[in-house]
């Protein structure tokens, strides 16, 4: 797929589902080679790498469970040892363990905190010393609506989602004088399995709260990670939110 993004190489942690899923086809389909990470759903991952290569782009399939310092590094090794370089990171991996502060275990507090938060900055700091040599780079941090104004049985995954938007602006300043930029991507309730979830009460309840009066789509969200990508070149430290008006 000849495109924009000709001759660069992308890693999507969590690339073959959901908001992952669809950045991993946006971006192939604008030229870049993307590297599809998964930890679990090696059937996702694999189907997502076949429609990339029955449209005619470059991709490849690693598992590893970048809540682990020791995996994400892998992840970021691997690719650079396959391609020799990383042009673009998308930090999505992701998960959710709802619960109240007061019934909250420590070990779904950690899990979240590990897999939506600290992965990014093994993955960040796996790409900085190439990026940095080559003068050159794109991260983007997917955060969530909820980072930014918090959710009744979401204090762990609120706290990681804030803490992405804060890690995002960081880097930025840190990073900005290599050329590489570092944006966080703020989505409100997407179409993905997680909303699918929900009963139909509480969706709509949740629609009740979204002044344009529906969920966004995976593929809405990966056009502005695409768009950080291509256009997007004077864009760092930001938050594009995507949620329909729920949070101004």
């Amino acid at each position: 797929m000849a495109g924009p993004l000709d001759g660069q190489i992308a890693v999507v942690t969590g690339g073959g589902r959901g908001i992952g899923k669809a950045c991993s086809l946006e971006l192939a389909k604008a030229g870049a080679t993307v590297i599809i990470n998964y930890t679990n759903d090696q059937a996702s991952a694999n189907a997502t790498f076949m429609e990339i290569i029955k449209d005619g782009g470059q991709a490849l399939v690693v598992r590893a469970d970048v809540s682990d310092p020791e995996a994400a590094k892998s992840l970021i090794d691997s690719a650079i040892e396959s391609y020799d370089k990383v042009d673009i990171l998308v930090n999505n991996a992701g998960i959710n363990r709802d619960r109240t502060i007061a019934r909250m275990s420590v070990e779904e507090w950690d899990t979240v905190i590990k897999t939506d938060l600290s992965s990014m900055f093994y993955c960040t700091s796996a790409v900085v010393p190439g990026m940095r040599e080559r003068n050159y780079g794109r991260i983007i941090n997917i955060s969530s609506i909820i980072g930014q104004m918090g959710n009744v049985g979401q204090a762990n995954y609120a706290a990681a989602k804030a803490g992405v938007i804060a890690f995002t602006q960081t880097a930025a300043k840190e990073l900005a004088r290599n050329q590489i930029t570092v944006n966080a991507v703020c989505p409100g309730f997407i179409e993905t399995d997680m909303v699918a979830s929900l009963s139909d009460e509480v969706k709509t309840a949740v629609l009740a709260n979204i002044p344009l009066g529906r969920f966004g789509t995976a593929d809405e969200v990966a056009a502005i990670v695409r768009f950080l990508c291509t256009e997007g070149g004077f864009f760092t430290g930001s938050q594009l939110s995507l949620n329909g008006g729920q949070h101004m």
